[in-house]
């Protein structure tokens, strides 16, 4: 007698008759169908991964297709050049790597978990953190110990597939997860639909005396119709609640499974006894309305992250590269930093990029979300996926790949929403309390009902369990959070941690920096008064030459200045203060009077008076003095000029007007921060403040219980970004201070914190009130379920109404209005 067929411990497809392919899994051999599930089951026992087949709620993808060829090729992703276009080096450690990776064959919580846990106990993998959501994942590792082609053959090994972020596969991997959602919704909505033509006729057969024969036919059919409802499109409900089970966890999708395999399996009892009533309308009338919610709340989600993809694929695919003294198309990946571009009116810019030749207009409205073109001239920077408008420019690429502007947005967004905001982790909590409370509600209700009248028991239980799902509570801050960070990120404005939003809309102080924040930060040398033994032309290559090292907006004004730098040692530039440099055997510091005045040994009141007889800052000017100085005597005193910006009065006259006060918190000198705090009409300001000074005056404010937003863009400002609630870095940044902030201003336009903070304010209030439409639904229902009012129909309707509510709601937070 032949063998009944077995199916694979680790795909669920067939076995060969004979068991050749055998692995010992929890103490019991498991029959594989091919020696690559076999491996890949395997490796997970080895490495003490068995737990994996204990949560999962999907079998595994068959692995033998992810062995021989495609391991090969694998090792081209090792090619240093292919890397420039989606691998980021580490700025303190060149050999530590950061990459974006697609994982394919991630179909439930457990194969994230399994693959976080294989990764990151790989040796010279720092971390390893996917994204459920969007199936996508960011892996560190030290690639002096491991390469990359490694880790993705470990990824293989598990019977996974991972390749480097690309937003074509990207957005063919979220196709498929919207057609499977689709057709899962297709099957229930014309089950439902036919279903409920049989109930309509069944109830009507009640009172026109249908035949006992008939009915029981159309009972049958309904049964017949509302199985692959169900099986196949509930089943997404029913791997989710076992998963939850086996967790030792009740999610909101344990009632839902209740409710749904309850009243099918009691409608198949009654259809198979002919006795009682069936519920076959109601069951696929609740999987359909609940999955409509979910795949709106799917769209949702898919709508925020295609914000940052959309970023990416501004890219064009060719570039127009100088090679040999002529111009020839070639693809945009083959950049190299140092080409150089041609780039013609309307085109796109395909690379960051300085201008070298010409002057035109940029469009950077799809990138930084500023409506109006820019114009840009020789040594100024471009964005690469920015649009050319008036002329022809040549241009020198800067960054490329990982590096680009493009691909730090992406980064940024990507962690933003792997985060949770404290809100949705407080809902959630609430959510899984809520799940348990109504399932011993709905036992005792039961229980009460069955003394009362047995007959209604049941169907008064299902639909307490169907009526209370807690889906709108757990939607309410998602659904909210995501449609705003969707919108913020189009404005210009993008949120990089998730706590961002929340912690705004209680904002009532926001403290600026000076320098490129209130003012262009376009510093332009006015003066140079010569106070020692040096020409004006010898300081100024002095101050050229020392500023090399410093990332100040105020370095900027000396490096344009036509000189070559000069031989320096001993190289030092104190974060706040200036530089330090030993050129041709002499000391020399350029920067603050005092620190300046440590090194030449003679006390800066006792110069004072000298100085200020020379240069003198006038009332209303925005004029800052740079002073330079040997290790034997004064140099030169720089003034630089810096502008207001445009926007900057506006802005606090509005930040005002929603009763949020402003404070001018510099390192700049005391006439000059008195002078800008004068234009702006800000009241409070403080002045040749270091670093420390500033972090002691953020937390002064807070410990006198104001919520604190700070908004800088320099190295100095970064310790005082990560010390505030709600930290926000312009645009032009440098790229510590990006890194600190919770914000991020691309557009560099000021009236837009004013937008973000009303914006934030409407999220929060969305989100308290879809919190508060879900519990005040949730207190409705419930009594008047537990008491027989609301057959389960009806409990199905008005549960996904309550959902549709909660994400339509959300939905109003996609657009950000101008005066909003």
């Amino acid at each position: 007698m032949d063998k009944a067929k077995t199916t694979c411990f680790h795909c669920g497809l067939d076995c060969p008759a004979s068991p050749d392919y055998l692995v010992n899994i929890d103490n019991q051999e498991r029959e594989m169908c091919c020696p690559g599930c076999a491996a890949v089951a395997q490796a997970i026992v080895d490495n003490g991964l068995d737990d994996y087949y204990k949560y999962r709620t999907e079998q595994s993808i068959k692995a033998d297709n992810l062995i021989p060829e495609e391991l090969e090729q694998l090792e081209l992703y090792n090619n240093t050049k292919l890397q420039k276009q989606f691998v980021q080096s580490s700025s303190s450690d060149p050999d530590i790597k950061n990459a974006s990776l697609i994982l394919e064959g991630i179909v439930c919580a457990a194969c994230v978990w399994l693959n976080e846990k294989y990764v990151n106990q790989l040796k010279g993998v720092k971390s390893f953190v996917i994204n459920y959501s969007t199936q996508r994942a960011r892996v560190s590792w030290d690639e002096s110990q491991i390469q990359l082609s490694d880790i993705l053959k470990a990824i293989s090994n598990i019977g996974y597939r991972g390749h480097p972020f690309d937003p074509g596969r990207q957005e063919e991997i979220q196709k498929k997860e919207r057609h499977r959602a689709l057709i899962r919704l297709a099957v229930a909505g014309l089950g439902a639909m036919q279903v409920m033509m049989l109930a309509i006729a069944l109830y009507a057969g009640e009172n026109s005396g249908i035949s006992a024969d008939m009915k029981l036919y159309f009972r049958w059919v309904s049964a017949f119709i509302a199985t692959p409802v169900v099986l196949y499109s509930g089943q997404t409900f029913f791997k989710s609640a076992w998963s939850d089970l086996k967790r030792k966890r009740l999610g909101m999708d344990v009632p839902v499974s209740l409710a749904i395999g309850g009243a099918y399996i009691a409608s198949l009892w009654a259809t198979a006894t002919n006795s009682g009533e069936v519920y076959f309308d109601s069951v696929t009338m609740f999987t359909f309305f609940l999955l409509v919610g979910r795949f709106l709340e799917l769209r949702a989600r898919q709508r925020s992250g295609e914000v940052a993809d959309a970023l990416i694929k501004l890219l064009p695919v060719m570039a127009l590269r100088l090679v040999d003294g002529k111009f020839e198309q070639v693809l945009v990946n083959e950049l190299n930093v140092g080409d150089h571009l041609q780039v013609k009116p309307g085109e796109i810019i395909p690379a960051d990029a300085i201008i070298i030749e010409g002057q035109s207009s940029i469009d950077e409205s799809l990138v930084t979300g500023e409506s109006h073109p820019l114009r840009r001239e020789v040594n100024d920077k471009v964005i690469g996926g920015t649009v050319n408008i008036e002329s022809p420019v040549i241009l020198q690429v800067t960054n490329i790949g990982e590096d680009s502007v493009l691909a730090g947005i992406q980064r940024l967004l990507d962690r933003a929403q792997t985060e949770k905001p404290h809100i949705a982790l407080v809902a959630d909590k609430v959510a899984s309390v809520f799940v348990v409370a109504i399932l011993i509600l709905s036992l005792v209700v039961g229980l009460v009902w069955w003394e009362i009248d047995s007959t209604r028991a049941f169907w008064i239980v299902l639909s307490m369990l169907v009526v209370t799902c807690p889906c709108a509570l757990s939607l309410a801050t998602p659904a909210a959070m995501t449609a705003s960070t969707g919108a913020l990120t189009r404005l210009g404005v993008l949120i990089t941690h998730a706590h961002a939003l929340e912690t705004l809309a209680k904002v009532d102080t926001f403290v600026f920096d000076k320098t490129g924040t209130v003012t262009e930060g376009q510093l332009a040398l006015q003066q140079t008064r010569q106070l020692g033994s040096l020409s004006a032309s010898d300081c100024q290559q002095l101050a050229f030459t020392l500023e090399q090292a410093s990332e100040h907006p105020v370095a900027k004004a000396f490096l344009h200045l036509p000189f070559k730098s000069l031989t320096c040692q001993n190289v030092v530039a104190e974060v706040g203060l200036g530089v330090e440099a030993i050129i041709n055997n002499q000391r020399y510091r350029i920067g603050k009077q005092d620190w300046v005045a440590e090194l030449v040994g003679v006390a800066a009141e006792e110069i004072a008076a000298q100085i200020n007889t020379k240069t003198e800052i006038q009332k209303h000017e925005i004029k800052s003095q740079v002073y330079l100085a040997s290790d034997t005597e004064w140099l030169a005193i720089f003034t630089l000029e810096d502008k207001l910006r445009d926007d900057a009065q506006a802005m606090v006259s509005q930040l005002s007007q929603l009763k949020v006060v402003s404070i001018l918190l510099s390192g700049d000198q005391r006439t000059v921060v008195d002078n800008t705090a004068a234009a702006l009409n800000i009241k409070t300001h403080y002045a040749e403040q270091t670093p420390d000074d500033k972090l002691k005056v953020i937390k002064s404010l807070q410990q006198q219980g104001h919520v604190v937003a700070m908004v800088g863009d320099g190295v100095n400002d970064a310790p005082v970004l990560a010390a505030a609630q709600v930290s926000i870095a312009m645009g032009s940044g440098t790229a510590l201070a990006q890194a600190s902030s919770d914000m991020v201003l691309l557009s560099e336009n000021l009236n837009h914190l004013q937008q973000s903070i009303v914006h934030a304010r409407k999220t929060i209030a969305i989100v308290k009130q879809n919190l508060g439409w879900a519990l005040l639904y949730n207190i409705t229902a419930l009594p008047l379920a537990a008491l027989g009012y609301i057959p389960p129909w009806l409990a199905a309707i008005g549960m996904s109404a309550s959902s549709l509510i909660v994400v339509l709601n959300a939905l109003r937070l996609m657009k950000v209005r101008p005066n909003e």
